[in-house]
């Protein structure tokens, strides 16, 4: 399997645990500040389970280093705005400006800054795993490039 093919997968993951988190949000959190500060809220706790799921997973991708960490979060950015468009609209039946609200910051909506974590969640997680793994065995996902000048 390639880089793009796995994280492909742990994408899918994430789909999954953010529409589970939608669900739960939607019964308990709607009813007691409703429906647009939830989202609001939405958005903070989908970072949490966003960066949760890549650091879990970040060492099964196998990336090679930054540019392709960050080119996963790029593809990853890609497939879910698709993928938030398109169930929005033709599954939940939202209108587009129901839609276009969440991206919206002048008007409170904080979806970007949920996007922004999503396309950097690699490059973050690596980063923690590097901390992580530093820690336990000594060994990097990426080594640092000797710094020495010869």
């Amino acid at each position: 399997m390639n880089v793009f093919f796995r994280s492909f997968i742990v994408w899918l993951l994430i789909v999954l645990a953010e529409v589970i988190h939608g669900a739960i949000r939607g019964i308990f959190l709607v009813p007691v500040v409703g429906d647009f500060r939830a989202r609001q809220i939405g958005v903070f706790t989908g970072s949490a389970i966003i960066l949760l799921i890549t650091i879990a997973c970040i060492r099964w991708i196998r990336p090679t280093g930054n540019r392709q960490l960050l080119a996963i979060g790029l593809f990853w950015l890609f497939l879910m705005i698709g993928f938030e468009v398109s169930f929005g609209r033709f599954v939940m039946g939202l209108t587009w400006e129901r839609i276009i609200s969440d991206y919206n910051m002048a008007e409170g909506g904080l979806l970007p800054i949920g996007m922004l974590v999503l396309t950097t969640a690699p490059l973050v997680a690596a980063k923690v795993r590097n901390e992580i793994i530093n820690v336990d065995s000594g060994n990097q996902l990426f080594p640092p490039r000797n710094s020495s000048i010869n």
